[in-house]
């Protein structure tokens, strides 16, 4: 039970005598369809609801527009193909509905010169994380990206051992992390080419990671702060070329927004589009001019990272992005999780229900109506990952 706060929250932005005339619109008469304008999903069934809506009723509206993002009827919808790679098969893209694009089960920071699967139990690491998966379940969510790379803690036959027994559509990645000084770099991420790189990742894709037969479904690399060395480089232009063959979307943990623009423009010469990009931790730049610049260049800009502790930041970001009309270039998600192998029982394992108990609720008191929500959480992550024919 979530209690009466988001009851009353959700209440409030639906119930037009409560309406804040700053939102700029009467959401109750939005949900209702009385302007066919106005309605989310245009020309397609209405969500009539003469009533304040309840949590539960606010998540399934929510996958009513995913419904309509794969037939194609929604008011702006993004160009992707029909399908998603997660670590039990392919899905269509209709079926990711509520996504949390960026969260970890487990990580390992040994680095990569001692990371192994025998220092760590995977039965306990299977226990300590399914509850939190079932949770957020139970709270609407159906796709979650797990974004621990190779060499940090990856372990496909987990994932998918989790996503069997939670019902969560999870989804693993292939590519290297050149972030943390290095230290997660297999030896011959040093000395192969950006060709051979861009080989096995390409191999991974094709035949599935090691001998798991669990097949990546995006990208995952990292990077420094400013200008990026010639090894970091090579890793972007390795994900450049890898993705003209596997067409695996790439995301980048990314020191800050010149490292960003940096990958941008390396991946632009290399004939990948923005759109294929993701900054991931975007939200560390706080020059939020880049930001704009970013998305306005068709980039996806990841807000990640959200908690208590950054609520107020995270909206103020997201305001600033709603206000210069791109909100349709963001993602948003916890980086939560985090079994740490090498700790007491893993650790401190962070829930990944915070966005939907308390973020959803501040972002209704912020003015962000039902139709930009669903934007975030559903068509933009499909747009962002859907594999592009």
């Amino acid at each position: 039970k979530l209690g009466n706060q988001i009851e009353k929250v959700l209440e409030q932005m639906h119930n037009p005598h409560r309406h804040d005339s700053n939102a700029g619109r009467n959401e109750m008469a939005e949900l209702k369809g009385v302007d066919a304008n106005q309605h989310y999903l245009e020309g397609c069934p209405r969500i009539a609801r003469p009533t304040p809506l309840t949590r539960r009723d606010f998540l399934s509206s929510l996958a009513v527009g995913s419904v309509a993002l794969a037939s194609g009827c929604a008011h702006h919808p993004p160009a992707v193909a029909a399908q998603l790679i997660t670590v039990t098969g392919f899905i269509p893209v209709a079926d990711m509905q509520i996504t949390l694009p960026h969260e970890h089960v487990m990580v390992d920071f040994v680095g990569a010169a001692q990371v192994s699967p025998g220092r760590y139990r995977r039965g306990e690491v299977f226990q300590t994380a399914l509850p939190h998966l079932k949770r957020i379940y139970s709270l609407g969510v159906r796709t979650f990206f797990d974004c621990t790379p190779a060499y940090l803690g990856r372990d496909p036959l987990l994932l998918k051992q989790l996503s069997e027994a939670s019902g969560v559509r999870i989804v693993t990645n292939t590519g290297y992390y050149g972030a943390g000084e290095n230290k997660f770099l297999p030896p011959h991420a040093k000395s192969e080419s950006a060709e051979q790189l861009a080989a096995r990742w390409v191999e991974e894709s094709l035949s599935g990671i090691n001998d798991t037969g669990v097949k990546p479904g995006f990208m995952k690399i990292g990077v420094g702060s400013g200008k990026l060395s010639d090894l970091h480089a090579k890793l972007v232009r390795a994900a450049a070329l890898a993705h003209r063959q596997n067409r695996l979307t790439i995301a980048s943990h990314t020191g800050n927004g010149e490292a960003a623009l940096e990958q941008l423009r390396i991946l632009q010469e290399a004939g990948v589009s923005p759109r294929a990009f993701i900054w991931v931790h975007a939200q560390n730049e706080k020059d939020r001019e880049i930001h704009l610049q970013m998305a306005g260049r068709g980039a996806w800009v990841e807000l990640d990272g959200i908690s208590a502790s950054s609520q107020e930041e995270h909206l103020a970001a997201l305001a600033n992005l709603k206000t210069a009309g791109l909100l349709g270039r963001v993602l948003i998600s916890q980086d939560a999780g985090w079994y740490h192998v090498g700790e007491p029982n893993g650790g401190n394992f962070r829930g990944y229900d915070y966005l939907f108990t308390h973020f959803l609720p501040a972002m209704t008191g912020a003015g962000f109506t039902q139709k930009e929500m669903r934007q975030l959480l559903i068509d933009n992550p499909a747009s962002a990952f859907g594999i592009r024919t």
